[in-house]
Parts: structure tokens; C-alpha cells; sequence
């Protein structure tokens, strides 16, 4: 069996799931390729674990160059010939464009375009999805709030809620090190993820919990102007680490302060560390944290300063939720169920397309 993973993002979440799709599908004895930009996270691990990988030079949005991109992409898909293609957000996505159903086609948005685009751009995302579900064999979404999104703007094609996974026996739990309590944000710094957010929110976080401090993981467009704006000494930017669990491991609590989510990786390597998470109340959030920490309504910048800090001066509260983290992430969010559920997923759509 030949499956191209097709994507743009080629770091941090997105990328994550391709390539232990890619890696679980390869133990198999599939014949798994990814097409992506050949530069980049995703690329260098697929090639050190023997994964084919497929030039596939795409910029983040779209725009004067998609055409020549797209027609790109078809001519290596044309020369490779798989039995099935599967395309990961919303700029791979508008690979059914040229594929037309002429192949068997799995798309999985990781969050719809019409979620993050601008009002002007909105309306024609939720068109372009609606149009393009005609040429989705299948519509894998990573939570129920993301399929029922797609639902509600009228994308109609025959899906599946796959819930996101972890390698829960990398991540695990251990003690402190240290006194400081502790506030850690991971992500990719840009405004989906509202650092700026979180960062509006730290101050009052302080005046309740003085000797707190902020640990700022991963880089983005946003990273240096947020950066020259926000240089108290309580507030640490690190940058981009592929070192996550030791970030995790400094926490009392683990921050998602994003305006926008499909089902974020972070909380659940979070609780599969054994930590507390307090988040906005975006597309995935309940659904993952469960009783593991605390979910505000998305934007109350006042909510979220109070939920960290509750956690930060009552340690044995943040303790006892992470916890029962470790045991959701354990039970509902391992990794091996999430490869193994796509796997089943992808053998019976093309057991069902063969018998057509």
C-alpha cells in the first residue's frame, strides 16, 4: 500500500502528527512518503527514520504563487501514483482541487481556514470547504467541536473524529526541581496562539503570586516584537525547543491561551507529564482537559490570570490535576490509538473504494 502525507507546516504540531502517522504506517510495510517543504523539522526526522521525502515547496497561505504550488503537486503525485493521498490543513487541502476524487483522498484540517481567516476571506473558505467535499473520500477531524464546526458550515463529506495522541511513555511525570511556581506556555509565538493574551493577563498573575515566573516556549512571527514589549524579569523566552518534557517538567501549570484550536497537542503532553492546564474555551479544549486543570471563556484575559494563579499559590490543587491528567492522557490520548485508528480508517476506505 502507497500513502503521500501531504503538508505545509513542517514544525510543531501538524508536523508531529504526519510523521508518527508516517512511522506507525511504515511499520506496517507501507510504501510512506511525505510531501513538504524539504527544509525543516518534519523533513530531517522523516529521512532519519528512512521516510521518503518529496520536495513540496508551499508557503503558509495562499496566494499569487498557489497555482504554480498546486500544479507542483500534482505532477509528483502523478509520478508516485499512491492508492491513497492524505492531506493535512488547510494549504494541502487545496490539493483536491487538482486531485478531484481521482485518487482516494483523506483530508484532515487540524483546524478549518474559515476559523483563522479574516472577515474578508471567511465566507470563501466555508465555500471553498463545502465545494471541495465532493472530492473528500474521508474528513478526519481531531475533535468533536472541529467536525461539528465543519458541520455547521455546511461541509458535508462522511467523517470520522480521530482525537490527536502522545508518546505517553516519553512524556511522563517527575518531581520539581525547583521552588519558583511556575507558569509554562508552548506554542508557536503568532496570534492564533495568544501569547499576547496570556502576556496582558501576567501582571495581575503577579500581584497575587508575587514570585511567580512565566516560561515562553517557541518562536514565531510574533517572538520579537512581544518580546521587546514584555521584558520583565519574571517572563522567560526560550525560543524553539524540541526539549518539551523538560519545560513540562518545571510547570505547576501549563498555559493554552489560544484564540483558535482543532485539539492542541500542548494540553495533552501537559497531562501526560502529570500537569495542570488552564486554557481559553476554543475548539478542543473541553473535550481534552476534562477535570485536569481549568477551561475559561476564550479572551477573558481577567478568567485566565485568575485560574493561573490559583493554581500557582495552591500547588497541591495544580498537583491533584495533574494527576488525573496522567490518567486521561493515558486512557483517551495515547498515541498508539491515534495511529492505530487511522490506519484501520485508511484500510477500509480503500477496501470500500476497491469494491466500487
Amino acid at each position: 500500500m502507497k500513502v503521500v502525507h501531504v503538508t505545509q507546516p513542517v514544525e510543531a504540531g501538524v508536523a508531529v502528527v504526519v510523521l508518527e502517522l508516517a512511522r506507525a504506517q511504515q511499520r506496517r510495510g507501507w510504501d510512506v512518503r511525505i510531501a513538504c517543504p524539504a527544509s525543516g523539522w518534519l523533513a530531517e526526522q522523516a529521512r532519519a527514520h528512512g521516510i521518503p521525502v518529496h520536495h513540496w515547496q508551499a508557503t503558509r497561505t495562499p496566494g499569487p504563487r498557489t497555482a504554480g504550488e498546486l500544479l507542483s503537486l500534482r505532477r509528483t503525485l502523478t509520478a508516485l501514483r499512491p492508492d491513497l493521498v492524505h492531506l493535512h490543513s488547510s494549504k494541502a487541502g487545496l490539493a483536491r482541487l487538482v486531485l478531484r476524487g481521482r485518487v482516494p483522498t483523506l483530508f484532515q484540517p487540524h483546524l478549518w481556514s474559515f476559523q483563522v481567516a479574516g472577515a474578508l476571506l471567511r465566507t470563501a473558505c466555508r465555500r471553498w470547504e463545502r465545494h471541495a467535499a465532493r472530492w473528500t473520500d474521508l474528513l478526519v477531524c481531531v475533535s468533536d467541536d472541529e467536525l461539528a464546526a465543519g458541520r455547521a458550515a455546511g461541509v458535508s463529506a462522511r467523517a470520522e473524529v480521530v482525537c490527536n495522541g502522545v508518546d505517553t511513555r516519553r512524556l511522563r511525570p517527575r518531581e520539581h526541581d525547583h521552588e519558583t511556581p511556575t507558569a509554562v506556555c508552548v506554542g508557536r509565538i503568532a496570534h492564533q496562539k495568544g501569547q499576547d493574551l496570556l502576556l496582558r493577563a501576567w501582571p495581575e498573575v503577579l500581584r497575587s503570586v508575587p514570585d511567580a515566573r512565566l516560561l515562553l516556549v517557541g518562536d514565531g512571527p510574533m517572538a520579537a516584537s512581544l518580546r521587546a514589549q514584555h521584558r520583565h524579569p519574571s517572563v522567560h523566552w526560550h525560543g524553539h525547543s524540541s526539549a518539551v518534557a523538560e519545560f513540562y517538567g518545571q510547570a505547576d501549570v501549563v498555559v493554552l491561551p489560544s484564540r483558535a484550536e482543532g485539539m492542541a497537542l500542548v494540553p495533552l503532553e501537559a497531562m501526560a507529564c502529570g500537569r495542570a492546564v488552564v486554557a481559553f474555551d476554543v475548539e478542543g479544549v473541553r473535550q481534552s482537559i476534562g477535570d485536569a486543570g481549568e477551561v475559561v471563556a476564550a479572551g477573558d484575559v481577567h478568567a485566565l490570570a485568575q485560574a493561573i494563579a490559583l493554581r500557582l499559590a495552591d500547588r497541591e490543587l495544580a498537583a491533584a490535576e495533574g494527576k488525573r491528567g496522567r490518567v486521561r492522557a493515558e486512557n483517551l490520548f495515547d498515541r498508539e490509538r491515534m495511529t492505530d485508528r487511522i490506519v484501520a480508517l485508511t484500510e477500509r476506505l480503500l477496501s470500500q473504494r476497491g469494491r466500487r
